[in-house]
């Protein structure tokens, strides 16, 4: 018997069970595979709707990991010279504004003290005498006009007796030599009154204060109380101080030599590199977030406080020469300043940590951006 008479006689081919549920199986297939690209459709369009609003939320934050933890530092010095007499800190210190630091050995500078006062009162009492000076020159040209009138009169006298023949020749020409000297000492006098008077300023009555001589000689005991005041190093803030150990009483300090740093404890705000590409929406008064690497899982709060106003290659040595042949496009980075708001029971920060940044610039992306 052949296949196909097997198949006809067979109980499952003529069952109308059988059959009924073959039908039934044969259309929900053909139901699955007529909803298939319906639902790979549908999983396509709800893929690209939250992916598309997933990128409008998304333009209105700017993040950046070339970002560092900032705070005011100085390299400690002064502008005197000198040995180091005295450090008054220990490494890692915390201190407070004003707090005396280091002292140089004040005994110079005490010598040179000492020394432009005594100028300062030597060139008080050379003033006095200079007064002094000018009232008797006044006083000599008072009482030598005084001589020449008197010689004017002989000068007279001897001229009309002269003309009766009651003098002689030379006792005419002598009184009327004494007379000529008299004039010139007058004006002598005059003019050494007149140079007194021109180094006193040119008014006797003007304050001893007033005197360029005197400004002179005060200016030097300014100078030098200055230099003694600065051989005493105070902290300029509170902060920490650091590499104290560059510094050793006995040293030699000379002026401007960095002694060690101070580095604040209380402001800090963070340095942010965002390329150039991403700052189109950021403008200071941006609200900021910060995560500091050294401590996962905190936030730090903060507000874009200013954006620079060029890239950070233009401040370089030797900033880049874009005019040659061989020119490469490269993105640029400028650097913004974030502050912080810190608050009580914050962990400590420090200078130099890497931190990264998130910034709201609260721009919203439309449609029209996608043209």
């Amino acid at each position: 018997m052949s296949q196909a008479a097997v198949a006809e006689s067979s109980p499952a081919t003529t069952n109308p069970r059988v059959t009924g549920d073959a039908q039934t199986v044969v259309a929900r297939w053909r139901r699955r595979n007529a909803l298939r690209p319906i639902l790979m459709a549908g999983g396509v369009l709800v893929v690209g709707v939250a992916a598309l609003a997933l990128w409008l939320a998304g333009g209105g934050a700017v993040t950046s990991d070339d970002a560092y933890v900032e705070a005011d530092k100085i390299a400690l010095s002064t502008d005197v010279s000198g040995i180091v007499s005295e450090i008054a800190v220990h490494e890692g210190e915390a201190v407070a504004k004003d707090q005396v630091l280091f002292r140089l050995d004040p005994r110079r500078l005490e010598i040179a003290l000492n020394a432009a006062r005594a100028d300062l009162h030597n060139t008080e009492l050379t003033i006095e005498s200079m007064k002094r000076d000018y009232r008797r020159l006044l006083s000599d040209v008072t009482s030598t006009r005084a001589t020449m009138a008197s010689d004017q009169q002989t000068v007279l006298r001897d001229a009309w007796l002269r003309q009766q023949g009651g003098v002689p020749e030379a006792q005419y020409d002598d009184a009327h030599f004494r007379l000529t000297a008299d004039k010139a000492r007058v004006q002598s006098l005059q003019d050494q009154a007149s140079v007194e008077l021109a180094k006193l300023g040119g008014d006797l009555s003007l304050p001893l204060t007033a005197l360029p001589q005197y400004q002179a000689a005060a200016a030097k005991v300014a100078e030098v109380e200055r230099e003694l005041d600065h051989s005493i190093v105070r902290a300029p803030f509170a902060g920490v101080v650091t590499d104290v150990s560059k510094l050793q009483p006995g040293t030699y300090l000379a002026a401007g030599t960095a002694a060690f740093g101070l580095v604040s404890d209380q402001h800090f705000w963070v340095t942010a590199n965002p390329k150039e590409t991403e700052l189109t929406w950021v403008k200071p008064g941006d609200r900021a977030n910060v995560s500091v690497d050294a401590y996962p899982g905190r936030v730090w709060h903060g507000v874009v406080e200013s954006v620079s106003p060029a890239v950070g290659s233009e401040f370089s040595l030797l900033p880049a020469e874009n005019s040659s042949g061989n020119w490469v496009k490269v993105v640029q980075r400028i650097p913004l300043r974030v502050r912080l708001d810190l608050e009580p029971g914050d962990p400590p920060l420090r200078a130099g940590m890497s931190v990264e940044v998130s910034i709201d610039t609260g721009h919203r992306r439309t449609l029209a951006d996608l043209w």
